[in-house]
């Protein structure tokens, strides 16, 4: 019996641990819910399940021997924005900033209630089909930036660049405020919508990616406001 509300629809998703139990319990969870599922047990497999199934979402143990998580994760960001939730039974900081730097979406720490993944599953999903842009349809530009959110796609002086939908949200948000400071909160509420309280250190990892990705291609960049938020200024 499918477990999907109002609006939602089938995914495929991709669970990956190395605990045969952790993945049975997780796919009987996202099967109950109405999805479909392929599972991988180390990274070298996820990988290549990766490229022939083509998931909608994946769902990432970071422990794993071998290929571990955070290969995977940055391996899956280098050819998808297929959004990524990490499943970690670390709890410190630092494990929560590590799987967010490499591209993950979000984390959920083990264990964790079943409600709650299924919550973190539909408010990425609504990240990708919102991206919180309030504009509507059309083209966002400032600078040599244009970001063309029919097609999802965003520009530097014509060449696309490839961003993660979290690191697209941000950028459009500062986009559409043409070098004016964009606070804290509206930039959170812009990455991570489905998201009741979302941390403002999620904010760091992601805008450094894409201070580097907009770096490297000459476009303007987030500059720190501090204490306030941030804004696009053209590079020195």
């Amino acid at each position: 019996m499918s477990g999907m509300g109002p609006g939602e629809t089938s995914l495929l998703v991709l669970v990956v641990d190395d605990e045969p139990a952790m993945v049975g319990a997780v796919s009987a969870l996202v099967g109950r819910a109405g999805h479909r599922v392929v599972t991988a047990y180390d990274g070298n497999t996820a990988l290549r399940r990766f490229s022939e199934e083509r998931p909608d979402l994946v769902l990432l143990d970071l422990a794993m021997p071998g290929l571990d998580g955070v290969e995977v994760c940055r391996a899956i960001r280098r050819m998808s924005q297929t959004p990524i939730i990490v499943l970690t039974g670390e709890a410190d900081e630092r494990a929560k900033v590590e799987a967010l730097d490499t591209g993950a979406d979000d984390y959920v720490v083990k264990p964790f209630g079943k409600q709650e993944l299924l919550a973190r599953i539909r408010a990425v999903m609504r990240r990708r089909g919102n991206d919180a842009e309030p504009h509507g349809v059309g083209e966002l530009r400032w600078g040599s930036v244009v970001l063309d959110r029919g097609r999802h796609t965003a520009t530097v002086s014509g060449s696309e660049i490839v961003l993660t939908r979290t690191e697209y949200s941000l950028l459009a948000a500062m986009v559409a405020a043409a070098g004016h400071v964009v606070t804290h909160s509206t930039l959170l509420s812009a990455g991570w919508p489905g998201e009741p309280n979302p941390d403002p250190q999620w904010l760091k990892p992601h805008l450094a990616r894409l201070r580097s990705k907009l770096e490297e291609a000459g476009a303007p960049i987030p500059a720190s406001v501090r204490g306030v938020g941030y804004r696009l200024e053209e590079p020195a």
